[in-house]
């Protein structure tokens, strides 16, 4: 590919994605999966594809050989015409909708390599198959909580250790980009998991869907870093009202993004403070720092020459400066659209506009200017931090020894780097488990007892009593409803 890298485009920032659906006969709801042949062998593909409200589509891209996850893709569909552009990795693909929708069939174009690629929709059966369960040994629960600075309500599912109690608990918080309460991701559903593990060992779980996803009210799209930490300050507060919930022992577990939520929390000055914070693949380096890290090491995988390298920083700095000193929003969005159109002559005007909205945003531009090791120093409470070495978005060593030094001022601070995790706290992929003969992506064990045995050593569990023993915690009017079994966690993977 001749032309320079334009791909200034924050991995972990809102997925949403522009399209064209004119006359669109089909409903490109699914994830495709195929074979891309590339020197030495092949590489499986796999890209979702979600439809929104809005008419456009959430898509990204998984390349699970290469340790690539969840990066944007754009969607252009003209009657069965497809094109994906992935502007971060330089490539694209373009084809067309074939057999009611089953087939995308067409080239792949990247740095040093083109070529043919069809991809198959996946069969649901193998999504489905882990999502059939027994009914949880434990309370489940759909709930309802109302964020008193915004006005707004939220929805999430609370999990309550069978007993009489009180049990220790934990909010958690989902990494950037609109999630449900599960973050789920392909089959891959984070907090259930990590919500099934705690809770059937002791700890009540809170787990929310982000602000304008699932049943939650607002708009994700308007929320800021500050806004999120509002959220989970309610969520804390919601149940510090709850009968088997000890008051004294709430913390907050975040991811990504959510993992700086929650130490945010806990260095507020006012009285809702979590008893205790463990940091998933948490942020310790300033926000515009983790771009750049990022980007080289996306363009390392795929295999971009150190001419482009150079070229596609530059306009990486280029994009950031710009952005930082141009506080006037409509301003900074012109300078930004054309910026993107002199590095790319071939991008449409509306795709450039777009992006600028996107790399301007109040979420955007309160990442680029947040240092973390600045604003942590207000922190006192016990904190565990997680990073692994195989995420790519999150450097391990240098982020996790950034954190260590903003948590100067608290006593109890461990860090562990896990070995083989990825961003998602999943193993190396031969570690996965297998289901109906697939692989299917676990949550790595080390990390959940890891989070387990340090949150028990710094709570009190209550003894543990059959789990037959009836409900002995009111109902509060207005805010519960009864969750169905149907929607539970997954026991494993």
């Amino acid at each position: 590919m001749k032309k320079i890298f334009h791909t200034f485009f924050l991995l972990w920032m809102l997925l949403t994605v522009t399209s064209t659906m004119a006359a669109d006969p089909f409903v490109l709801n699914g994830q495709w999966r195929g074979p891309l042949k590339v020197p030495g062998g092949t590489l499986e593909l796999i890209v979702t594809i979600v439809p929104l409200t809005n008419g456009g589509y959430y898509a990204a891209l998984d390349v699970p050989q290469q340790r690539i996850y969840r990066m944007p893709v754009e969607v252009t569909l003209k009657g069965n015409d497809l094109t994906l552009q992935i502007e971060q990795a330089g490539s694209s693909f373009v084809g067309k909708v074939l057999s009611n929708g089953t087939i995308l069939s067409g080239n792949w174009k990247q740095p040093g390599l083109s070529g043919p690629l069809q991809m198959q929709r996946a069969t649901s059966s193998a999504t489905a198959a882990g999502k059939v369960r027994l009914t949880p040994p434990y309370r489940e629960d759909d709930i309802n909580f109302t964020n008193p600075a915004s006005k707004l309500r939220m929805a999430g599912t609370l999990t309550v250790p069978a007993g009489a109690g009180p049990f220790p608990a934990v909010v958690l918080v989902s990494d950037s980009g609109p999630q449900d309460r599960d973050a789920g991701e392909q089959e891959y559903r984070m907090f259930s998991i990590l919500a099934d593990y705690l809770t059937r060992r002791g700890v009540a779980v809170l787990r929310f869907d982000d602000r304008g996803v699932g049943k939650s009210q607002g708009s994700y799209f308007n929320t800021t870093t500050i806004d999120v930490v509002s959220d989970a300050q309610a969520a804390m507060s919601f149940l510090r009202s709850r009968d088997l919930i000890n008051p004294e022992q709430i913390g907050i577990i975040g991811h990504g993004e959510g993992a700086n939520v929650a130490l945010l929390a806990a260095a507020d000055t006012g009285p809702a403070k979590p008893a205790f914070v463990v940091s998933m693949a948490g942020y310790g380096l300033p926000g515009r720092h983790v771009l750049v890290q990022q980007q080289l090491e996306i363009m390392r995988l795929i295999g971009a020459s150190p001419a482009q390298v150079k070229a596609a920083l530059a306009l990486h700095v280029e994009m950031i400066d710009i952005i930082r000193q141009t506080p006037n929003d409509a301003q900074a969005r012109g300078k930004v659209a054309g910026t993107l159109r002199n590095s790319n002559t071939d991008l449409d005007p509306h795709m450039a506009r777009a992006r600028a909205i996107q790399l301007t945003s109040p979420w955007s531009r309160y990442f680029i200017d947040f240092e973390p090791a600045r604003q942590l120093g207000a922190v006192k409470c016990p904190v565990l931090a997680l990073n692994g070495t195989n995420d790519l978005q999150v450097e391990a060593a240098g982020n996790l020894s950034m954190l260590r030094r903003g948590l100067r001022n608290s006593r109890d601070v461990k860090t562990k780097k896990l070995s083989g995790v990825n961003h998602w706290l999943q193993p190396n992929r031969e570690e996965w488990a297998i289901v109906n003969g697939e692989q299917q992506p676990t949550f790595s064990p080390v990390a959940l007892e890891t989070i387990r045995e340090w949150i028990a050593a710094r709570t009190t569990l209550p003894s543990p009593v059959p789990v037959t023993e009836k409900r002995k915690e009111p109902v509060k009017a207005g805010k519960v409803t009864k969750g169905s079994s149907s929607t539970a966690p997954r026991a494993s993977r």
